[in-house]
């Protein structure tokens, strides 16, 4: 959140916003560390002004871990009423929020966000959540991938869980009875969190489980598991579904302009945390424009090259961004086509922008180049008239709902009953992301939500003594998944359900693969075992998880 960050800073320090320049660099994933103003940053600023001289802020591993925002740690206590079909009649959740020492940028966000997304895909006519936030002697809690959300898709999906054990209803029916449908959508809930009611926008949530079911060969793997479990392995499947929310407004902004060699540089206030931003935006405008892709620039992070902007944070960049982008272009289109005809001596209505040149439609002849057009529109030009000067447009696009994909998460998990060791031996993630502008793309942010998820299911976390001094400042003692832990991964991605809401239908992508891991490896660790509702704590350590095979034996 390079704007954002750039007025605080400038807030703090008494000066003006415009004296202030904060460059993004090269930070790779930002999976909660990200948006966040810590002290240290207007301490160096402050240091600088101070001193007259540069001044390096360095952190070894063992302070990043103790001073950076940590998340997650929630204790819910939820019930619900059903009918004799399991036919959801009201749920209720109450849950202790740890937020850390004291509130920091992010405040309230995860608890809310995990009050207000707890419904899920399900249709639930009465729901109450009290979510309850205490100080504790640890770091601030912060905003850490689905923030709220991994939390309370794992309480919900096993409440579903254990209504279909007491009833004695199959897991997936249960699911199937409760689910929303198609022909609901737009599907509103008198809720609201990040500012925004929460309206789900499309949504074909069944669909997509059935198209999941079908993609895992669930009867078959449903038949190799018996046979497994016969034969004695403790082996068993699990699923979850979930909402997520993405696309958050209020607007977002950047400027397209075509220089005289032909090049198109994108300026955007959005942020590159390994999404891809960069290739998004410059396909979505290169698509619009109709140029050939690698001639787009896209320059982002830098507060002194855009005046306004929002970052990248709530899987908002592609909805946001890209719609600002494609607005742009379309009017630098429209600008060029105008110059053309004109240059041409052709109606404007019969050209078109193809590879960089425009041409007209549907016949060979004369055309020019977009750098020509542009050179034609500079401030010195006879040609320029009344016109603005260059070739550019900025582009904006305000939005006052998020989108809300939406998924399904499948796990076969074995549990070794001597040691409390799981591994999860497969794992298929279905997604609906409203429509894919670089499907290897979208396939990488949910393989890489999913390794963040199997950490969060089975292995992260952050240990403190009895005196409150933190255990875990390295990684010998946070556990991170290796190659080793996280198995081979099935995606399916689905255009099924384009949001309304834009144009293009885009949604988001970013915390779906992390999402409902929890609770997916959860059902499949209770079903290996053949105890219902044995998970109720995350992450499943063997420790943890031998304590409960011990309380089963007593």
């Amino acid at each position: 959140m390079p704007h954002w960050n750039r007025d605080n800073i400038a807030r703090m320090l008494r000066r003006a916003r415009a004296s202030v320049h904060l460059i993004e660099g090269h930070v790779g994933g930002g999976f909660g560390i990200r948006g966040e103003l810590y002290p240290e940053d207007v301490l160096v600023s402050l240091a600088a002004l101070r001193f007259g001289r540069p001044v390096k802020w360095i952190e070894d591993r063992r302070e990043h871990l103790i001073a950076a925002n940590h998340s997650r740690q929630q204790r819910h206590k939820a019930r619900a009423a059903v009918d004799d079909q399991g036919r959801l009649l009201a749920v209720e959740d109450e849950f202790f929020h740890d937020q850390g020492g004291y509130v920091r940028t992010h405040a309230a966000t995860v608890p809310d966000l995990a009050a207000a997304m707890l419904p899920g895909p399900y249709r639930i006519p009465a729901y109450r959540a009290a979510g309850h936030v205490r100080l504790t002697n640890k770091t601030p809690c912060g905003t850490y991938r689905a923030p709220g959300r991994f939390e309370s898709t794992f309480v919900r999906e096993r409440l579903l869980d254990a209504i279909a054990a007491r009833l004695s209803i199959d897991r997936i029916e249960v699911r199937r009875r409760n689910l929303i449908g198609k022909d609901e959508m737009p599907y509103g809930r008198p809720l609201a969190t990040l500012g925004t009611e929460v309206v789900l926008d499309s949504g074909d949530y069944a669909g997509l489980l059935d198209k999941a079911l079908v993609a895992a060969k669930w009867n078959d793997l449903q038949d190799e598991l018996k046979c497994r479990r016969a034969g004695g392995e403790s082996v068993g499947a699990g699923l979850a579904l979930f909402v997520e929310k993405s696309g958050l407004g209020p607007y977002d902004g950047v400027r397209v302009s075509v220089d005289v060699a032909g090049v198109v540089e994108v300026v955007t206030g959005a942020a590159s945390l390994g999404q891809g931003i960069e290739t998004v935006v410059a396909q979505i405008c290169a698509d619009t424009l109709g140029v050939d892709y690698r001639r787009v620039r896209v320059v982002h992070g830098r507060t002194d090259r855009i005046p306004f902007g929002m970052g990248a944070f709530a899987s908002r960049a592609t909805v946001m961004t890209g719609e600002a982008t494609r607005r742009a272009a379309l009017d630098v289109r429209a600008k060029a086509l105008e110059v053309a005809a004109e240059l041409m001596q052709q109606d404007a209505s019969a050209l078109a922008v193809s590879d960089g040149n425009v041409v007209r439609k549907g016949a060979d002849g004369p055309s020019i180049g977009l750098g020509e057009i542009a050179k034609a529109l500079e401030p010195t030009s006879k040609l320029l008239g009344a016109r603005s000067p260059g070739l550019s447009a900025d582009g904006w696009f305000f939005s006052d709902h998020m989108v809300y994909p939406y998924g399904v998460h499948i796990a076969v998990a074995n549990v070794d009953r001597d040691t409390g060791g799981v591994t999860i031996e497969r794992y298929l993630l279905a997604y609906d992301v409203g429509r894919a502008v670089n499907p290897m793309l979208v396939e990488g942010q949910l393989a890489g939500g999913f390794a963040q998820g199997v950490g969060g299911a089975l292995l992260e976390e952050f240990c403190y003594d009895e005196r409150g001094e933190p255990l875990s400042v390295n990684f010998a003692d946070y556990l991170m998944p290796t190659a080793r832990e996280v198995p081979p991964l099935d995606v399916l991605i689905r255009e099924d359900a384009p949001s309304p809401l834009n144009p293009l239908g885009l949604k988001g992508a970013g915390e779906g693969g992390v999402n409902a891991v929890g609770a997916a490896v959860a059902a499949a660790i209770d079903d290996a075992l053949g105890m219902p509702g044995a998970i109720t704590r995350l992450p499943v350590t063997p420790q943890r998880l031998r304590e409960i095979l011990k309380s089963a034996q007593r």
